[in-house]
């Protein structure tokens, strides 16, 4: 879990969940655990999982310990927020899906991770860091030196360093999905044309950022904007004014993109992390389609935030 450290119950929490549970009547009792359950914390969360005070039904019921990926996928009619047809879409030069080759060898999730973290290698980051999570997701299935020296052997978009990097991609699935997602990296060859494509689109995204850059941070988390509710979730990247979600794919922009990249930006803004509030946009850019797409933070709706906060991630209300 990014940024989280042992938890604890306060003793005002404690206190409310203790007396909740003295009271005799069944009914009432969970009732009144229902009411504690509806906006709790992320520390108060993982602290009565750890202590075995919570039931499975609960944790389903509540939507508890969800990713944003989860919370999203769960949210029904999630286009009532901001609808993808109200960005605005801004095609850039160097071609577009048509000038690439139209088949690739490789899952398109796997192109995807490659792409963003080539794209973050050569934009300044060490290999080190543009890869951090499938070094994470290899210590999960015993391969941290065989993560390394892939690692090793990335030295810029050079056929051999994109075919190790769509080989991490595989390490980064496993952290995000567990061991169930692992297959042999050896088994991972991309052919001439999907290594052609993930060069093309790698530099596609350098030539945009040097558009609509450069990158304050990428990696984002949310130490301090996370709740019960929505325990996980890491966004890509932020620039001076756009918190940016990168897409690597053939369709256009769809709502479940657009309702992520929304909670992203209410959990930054409640966050520790003072940059966020210095967000004026929200932008997902496609190097498949070389398309950015771009909408006004003050044109959202008070009632969409107003639902995201207090429905979707359960922020308590003041």
């Amino acid at each position: 879990m990014d940024d989280w450290e042992t938890p604890a119950l306060s003793p005002a929490f404690q206190s409310a969940w203790e007396k909740a549970n003295r009271i005799g009547d069944e009914k009432k009792r969970n009732e009144q655990r229902s009411i504690l359950l509806s906006d709790i914390s992320r520390d108060h969360a993982f602290m009565l999982l750890f202590k075995r005070e919570l039931t499975l039904r609960e944790i389903e019921d509540y939507g508890l310990f969800d990713s944003v990926t989860n919370k999203v996928s769960s949210t029904k009619k999630p286009g009532r927020f901001v609808k993808p047809s109200a960005f605005e879409k801004i095609r850039l030069e160097g071609g577009g899906i048509e000038d690439l080759h139209p088949v690739e060898n490789i899952y398109p999730g796997l192109i995807g991770i490659a792409v963003d973290y080539l794209t973050r290698l050569m934009t300044g980051d060490s290999p080190d860091s543009a890869f951090s999570v499938s070094l994470n997701g290899s210590d999960k299935v015993n391969a941290r030196k065989q993560a390394e020296a892939l690692i090793e052997s990335v030295k810029g978009l050079e056929d051999d360093s994109i075919c190790s990097a769509i080989r991490l991609a595989v390490f980064d699935t496993v952290y995000r999905a567990g061991e169930a997602a692992y297959v042999p990296v050896e088994t991972i060859c991309p052919d001439a044309d999907t290594v052609e494509n993930v060069r093309n689109m790698v530099w596609r995204s350098v030539a945009f950022l040097d558009i609509y850059g450069p990158k304050i941070t990428d990696h984002l988390t949310f130490k301090g904007g996370y709740t019960g509710h929505v325990t996980s979730g890491d966004g890509d990247f932020l620039t001076k004014d756009t918190l940016w979600d990168f897409k690597v794919s053939k369709q256009t922009l769809q709502s479940r993109s657009v309702l992520q990249l929304l909670i992203y930006w209410r959990l930054g803004l409640h966050s520790i992390h003072p940059e966020y509030r210095d967000v004026k946009y929200l932008g997902v850019y496609n190097p498949r389609m070389n398309m950015i797409y771009r909408y006004p933070v003050a044109d959202i709706s008070d009632e969409a935030i107003e639902e995201l906060d207090y429905s979707i991630i359960c922020y308590p209300r003041e």
